[in-house]
């Protein structure tokens, strides 16, 4: 399969292409899937692994193709080997994501990516996200584990309270909030909480944010405008769209 107009795009960005080969998969919950996955030569190219990395799969809906983008989970460098996990709904990727079985392959592009805590590392985390930013909320508490963090996750179904996250209870704190109102429900309870928890000083506080765009547009310009928090001291994107 080509990929189409978006992947020559990609290429004049630079991108690189990889083919993922499948070494199994299992299911985590009804609505949540993991799949491993050897690496095509993408962690040696790329020297390694750094938090909330991600790659572009190529799909294919109704004879054309399509990317959309997932965090490596567990990437070994070594082995050469990850895993990727998939909040279910309906679309091609999820389709894939259930039938594919050992010895599947699937292209990959890494074109986009790119993350750098910051130096010196922050010594308050705030996270905002939901089920399809799991894997980079947890790559990202495994890469500060003993930093303490708030985090709020959004949940659209009841299962998503069973989802795994990597939470030490010494310096974790993990709020469940039900998604409603198109996520508007979120951002008042972020708007509710949060200032009284950054406090005046906010210097040493690093806010992570992944939602939904919509979502997460506002969220960021309430920390940037309302609290005023610096450019290097949020990193906001949105992954997916309503």
């Amino acid at each position: 399969m080509g990929h189409g107009w978006e992947g020559v795009v990609l290429k004049l960005f630079r991108g690189r292409d990889f083919t993922f080969t499948v070494t199994g998969a299992e299911q985590v919950t009804d609505r949540f899937r993991r799949v491993h996955l050897t690496d095509g030569g993408l962690l040696s190219a790329t020297g390694g692994a750094h938090p909330t990395m991600w790659v572009r799969l190529w799909f294919e809906k109704d004879g054309k193709p399509h990317q959309r983008a997932f965090t490596l989970v567990d990437p070994d460098p070594e082995a050469g080997t990850f895993s990727l996990e998939f909040a279910l709904h309906e679309g091609p990727a999820c389709d894939w994501a259930r039938a594919t079985k050992p010895g599947d392959t699937i292209d990959a592009t890494l074109q986009g990516t790119g993350f750098t805590l910051p130096d010196p590392a922050p010594s308050r985390l705030f996270v905002i996200g939901d089920a399809a930013a799991l894997p980079a909320i947890n790559s990202l508490l495994d890469a500060i584990p003993e930093t303490p963090a708030t985090i709020w996750f959004e949940t659209a179904h009841e299962e998503d309270r069973k989802l795994p996250f990597r939470l030490d209870e010494a310096h974790h704190t993990l709020h469940h909030v039900e998604r409603r109102e198109a996520g508007a429900h979120l951002v008042s309870e972020v708007k509710a909480a949060l200032p009284e928890l950054l406090g005046a000083d906010h210097s040493d506080a690093y806010v992570w944010v992944a939602c939904d765009t919509s979502t997460t547009r506002t969220l960021s310009a309430y920390l940037r405008k309302e609290l005023g928090l610096p450019k290097d001291r949020v990193n906001a994107l949105g992954y997916w769209r309503p």
